[in-house]
């Protein structure tokens, strides 16, 4: 936007001129995010971002904008005032938000590996699970405990069936007939 066009808004602005309001705002938002994103560090980023903070300043400045609170000598002063104001708003949020991040770590690979996860198997399942497993191990022949155990690991078919020389059919009967329970003896 032009110098020329600037002061033409800023009149209308300054007579409570709400379509002016709005066209400042689409002039100086891109400058006011590049004020707080200079100032904005990776920790604040996950609070709060610099669109956050300009339309809470534009939120609050549009009334006073509407009822021409405020009379600016020239673009610079505007600018100046919106700048101030942006600033103040964001030191506001660090302020608000400054206790929470002094108290969160980030997570580490070592950490993610000890926290438990929302599926995953309470102790009694695991228990239930191992005795599940033992039960069918003592049902099956030792050429199906191979089996069994290989797809336990997580091998697939093809995998399985190449390492037990069986064929892949024959891998998928043994799973299928363990599915059905502990109960066989072939």
């Amino acid at each position: 936007m032009t110098g020329e066009s600037l002061e033409n808004l800023l009149q209308k602005l300054t007579v409570g001129d709400t379509d002016a309001a709005e066209q400042v705002f689409l002039a100086y938002e891109p400058y006011l995010r590049m004020v707080v994103r200079r100032k904005l560090t990776a920790g604040m980023r996950a609070k709060f971002d610099s669109m956050d903070i300009v339309q809470s300043v534009w939120a609050d400045l549009l009334d006073g904008f509407r009822q021409a609170r405020w009379k600016f000598q020239d673009v610079d002063h505007l600018r100046a005032f919106l700048v101030k104001v942006t600033h103040h708003r964001f030191v506001d949020r660090v302020r608000q938000h400054a206790p929470a991040l002094d108290h969160e770590q980030p997570i580490t690979p070592s950490g993610l590996e000890t926290m438990a996860s929302p599926g995953a198997a309470r102790p009694s399942q695991l228990a239930q699970a191992d005795e599940l497993w033992e039960r069918l191990m003592a049902a099956a022949s030792p050429a199906h405990r191979q089996v069994l155990d290989l797809k336990r690991q997580g091998f697939s078919l093809d995998e399985i069936a190449a390492r037990t020389q069986l064929h892949k059919s024959s891998v998928r009967r043994i799973l299928y007939q363990a599915a059905r329970g502990p109960t066989m003896k072939s």
